[in-house]
């Protein structure tokens, strides 16, 4: 089942899910709004190898935004720091911002319960359009899990700004 935005209030309140900052004023009927924070990356090479550690740059957003270009993919992160021990976060863009084109999870959109810090977006654009630092980007949805909760405890953990694949580190660990 998913939680109403009333719910995830109070849910804030008593500690069950964690949001900070936290603001009343962005809940939802069923989410809650996140903002971009001030920093953005993207990968300087034109092939991505799963296989290595990718080359990743991140530089601040700047006040006056950035124009995302099609065909790559940037790395952003929320302002808030977010996740639970009992809900699963889902997350997804604001509907005005996907209709102008703006991917925001592109396919990642499922937190594992038990992660918490500030979460990766991946922005895709299908046209060019300009985002600003703070801007209202997305939203969370909080679900509540059937079955034994196992805690995330994955090299995510604890994200600050955008978090580049580490997916390398599942082939190192099988070597």
């Amino acid at each position: 089942m998913i939680l109403t935005g009333p719910r995830i209030g109070e849910r804030v309140k008593d500690g069950g899910i964690r949001i900070d900052p936290f603001d009343p004023a962005l809940l939802q009927p069923n989410s809650y709004d996140f903002h971009l924070s001030r920093r953005i990356g993207w990968y300087t090479d034109d092939l991505l190898d799963c296989a290595r550690e990718n080359p990743f740059e991140e530089h601040p957003l700047p006040d006056d935004g950035m124009v995302l270009l099609p065909d790559r993919i940037y790395l952003g992160s929320t302002v808030e720091r977010i996740g639970s021990d009992h809900y699963v976060p889902i997350i997804r863009a604001k509907s005005s911002v996907a209709r102008l084109g703006l991917f925001v999870h592109v396919t990642a959109d499922l937190i594992d319960i038990g992660s918490y810090g500030q979460l990766t977006l991946q922005l895709h654009a299908v046209q060019p359009v300009r985002v600003y630092p703070e801007m209202l980007i997305g939203q969370v949805t909080f679900w509540t899990p059937e079955g034994e909760i196992t805690l995330y405890d994955g090299k995510y953990q604890d994200s600050d700004g955008p978090r580049p694949s580490q997916i390398h580190r599942d082939f190192e660990a099988v070597q």
